[in-house]
């Protein structure tokens, strides 16, 4: 049986996309933090299946809860892309467990992977705002900054190369030769 944690292990707090339950005490890998519940919704009840909110934890095809309860903290866990936790879905018992899969430090926020249809649904519309698809993003920003600074640069390196070759261009084409002699021409005119 897996350890379970107890209720002082985590908070609600302030994250970077909106609140977050964050471990105040060390979690092990494999404890049970926390249930998600929530009335019990079935889909074969038109009145239940048209309820629409974001804290919906779909256990099976029939089978939903309702995780929008105030009393129910888990709702405050976010989406990661590489979480500290995961579901432990039991559909014939009807709940749902978040349990740890790696060690959790006190201040880091728990998390898990919401799964593909959430993803779709509400996320991918507004971008992944987990940790792991963040700084993701903010590599591939800086790489595309290098990589316009240097084609700025190579354009620049062109730019002043074409501008020094044709300057002696210039100097050689202004040139003229009078008698065998090398003359330089000033505004068009040859001087003697």
């Amino acid at each position: 049986m897996p350890a379970i944690a107890s209720r002082k292990s985590y908070r609600v707090g302030r994250s970077k996309t909106g609140l977050g339950l964050f471990a105040t005490m060390p979690i092990k890998k494999g404890t049970r933090i926390i249930r998600y519940f929530g009335p019990i919704l079935d889909s074969k009840i038109p009145a239940h299946d048209e309820i629409e909110n974001k804290y919906l934890f779909e256990l099976n095809g029939r089978w939903t809860i309702d995780g929008s309860v105030r009393k129910n903290l888990a709702r405050y866990i976010n989406h990661s892309c590489r979480p500290n936790a995961e579901s432990d879905v039991r559909p014939r018992e009807r709940k749902v467990f978040i349990r740890a899969i790696k060690n959790i430090e006190p201040g880091d926020e728990i998390n898990y992977d919401y799964g593909t249809d959430y993803f779709k649904a509400y996320l991918k519309p507004i971008g992944c705002k987990c940790e792991s698809c963040e700084k993701k993003r903010k590599k591939l920003r800086a790489e595309a900054r290098a990589e316009a600074a240097k084609v700025k640069a190579r354009t620049a390196k062109k730019l002043a190369a074409q501008g020094s070759n044709k300057g002696s261009k210039t100097k050689a084409a202004n040139k003229r030769k009078l008698n065998g002699h090398a003359v330089a021409r000033a505004n068009g005119r040859a001087r003697a």
